[in-house]
């Protein structure tokens, strides 16, 4: 199916005329067709000859489209909202013959209500007067009050049952409770509606000449003026921007902060009863995510460098395609001569089997008299018993010692056949941060692999 197809009324569909259905309304569709079948069934205008949930559940590849995707609203479009917002006058409200539909310090508590609180444009239209309450050190206060200093103050906003649960109270910026308060004080005495979640009789905030401001105010009047204020498109490429979008914006923003709200508490901020649903709001910027992973330090972890001499003479002569040692690996206490260093379980505790040479011993000090050396930094990655000794010390290494003691070495023999003594010396683990290629000297230290 495309979007208009099988529709009488494609009155506002606007572009979208034609295109392809998206996994969620496809979803949908098939849902209202198994309800449909289902109800039949139960009703007994159809017989059983089916079962709807099995037949008609949702493919799999519909399934795998679906899920959390935030209408996040782009930063910079959103500050130039804000900025709209906080400077709204009078000027900038919708006329008609009779002049302001509304008062500006209303429109004004609407549009910062919209913008700071995260809530619902439904909930937004079911605020009760008096849902602001103003606190210093858990004390209630007046909102005039001139005993403390603004940033001393927390603003609580008390928010009606809504769509996922009871009624809550949450923090907000005192902008938004300062603009309510405007309008509180300006507010004529209006007669109490009926609340159509609670059925409640209530001291409506947004009302005025004895009638309730819409829900769909701020989609059809707020948005587009605030968009025209401060320059901005009606829509992007997620869509048009609603009211909806701003929640969306706000939960993200503090899921991204410098401080950010966990999983949580940003839960029990929207009023949610499940974390579930507040992945439907929050998404993790690239930025974000980008600066966890390298604070992570997932490749420093997991890689080590190890200072190797190269003899360019064996390399040259050829006695390395013989067999004769080329790389001597630096163990602090002696040299290793086995190619395949970085995968000898040992390394990080030599077993000193016939590839070891130690640096007291005349070979060692030959090794480190000749001339025509190579001295590089090779990358060794390190596993999970290497990576806790390198990072809690001796205490580790010893474990390490105890559960090698009968795995064979390069050469043959286990360090149980060898008699090595029960402590070793660390392997020496070199941090690199800014490492450069030799130029003249043959005894610059640099890495093919990498730094870290």
């Amino acid at each position: 199916m495309k979007v208009g197809d099988y529709v009488q009324r494609t009155a506002g569909l606007g572009d979208r005329l034609g295109k392809p259905l998206e996994a969620s309304t496809k979803a949908g569709q098939i849902t209202a067709l198994r309800t449909f079948f289902r109800d039949c069934q139960e009703w007994e205008w159809l017989p059983r000859s089916f079962d709807p949930l099995r037949t008609l559940a949702i493919p799999r590849s519909i399934t795998a489209l679906l899920g959390p995707d935030p209408q996040v609203i782009a930063d910079e479009v959103w500050a130039k909202l804000l900025w709209a917002g906080l400077n709204l006058e009078a000027a900038d409200l919708p006329q008609s013959q009779a002049g302001q539909f509304y008062p500006l310090e209303l429109v004004r508590a609407v549009t910062l209500t919209w913008l700071f609180s995260g809530q619902r444009s439904n909930e937004i239209a079911r605020l009760r007067v008096g849902c602001i309450r103003w606190q210093h050190d858990g004390a209630p206060i007046t909102g005039d009050s001139q005993q403390v200093l603004a940033r001393d103050t927390v603003c609580l906003l008390d928010v009606p049952p809504h769509k996922t649960g009871t009624a809550f109270s949450k923090p907000v910026d005192p902008i938004l409770g300062q603009a309510v308060d405007a309008w509180q004080a300006v507010r004529p005495d209006q007669p109490t509606f009926t609340d159509r979640r609670t059925g409640e009789r209530v001291d409506l905030l947004f009302a005025i000449r004895a009638r309730r401001v819409s829900t769909h105010y701020i989609n059809n009047t707020i948005i587009p003026m605030l968009c025209r204020k401060a320059g901005v498109p009606a829509a992007d490429v997620r869509g048009n921007i609603t009211s909806h979008r701003a929640r969306s914006t706000i939960a993200s923003q503090l899921y991204n902060a410098k401080e950010p709200m966990t999983l949580f508490e940003l839960q029990a901020w929207l009023g949610h009863r499940s974390p579930q649903s507040t992945q439907y709001y929050a998404k993790l910027t690239p930025n974000t995510l980008s600066k966890a992973y390298s604070e992570a330090g997932y490749f420093e972890r997991n890689v080590r460098t190890i200072e190797v001499l190269i003899d360019r003479d064996a390399v040259a002569s050829g006695a390395a395609a013989n067999g004769e040692p080329w790389q001597y690996f630096d163990l602090g206490h002696g040299w290793c001569t086995y190619t395949f260093f970085e995968q000898c379980q040992h390394r990080m505790a030599c077993a000193r089997c016939d590839f070891y040479t130690p640096k007291a011993s005349s070979k060692g000090q030959l090794l480190e008299a000749k001339e025509n050396l190579q001295k590089m930094l090779a990358n060794i990655p390190l596993t999970d018993d290497e990576r806790i000794a390198v990072d809690d010390g001796q205490a580790a290494l010893d474990q390490l010692l105890e559960r090698l003691t009968d795995v064979p070495t390069p050469a043959g023999p286990t360090p149980r056949q060898l008699g090595i003594p029960a402590t070793a010396t660390l392997l020496p683990l070199v941090e690199l941060r800014n490492i450069t290629k030799p130029t003249g000297s043959h005894k610059e230290p640099f890495t093919t692999g990498g730094t870290n």
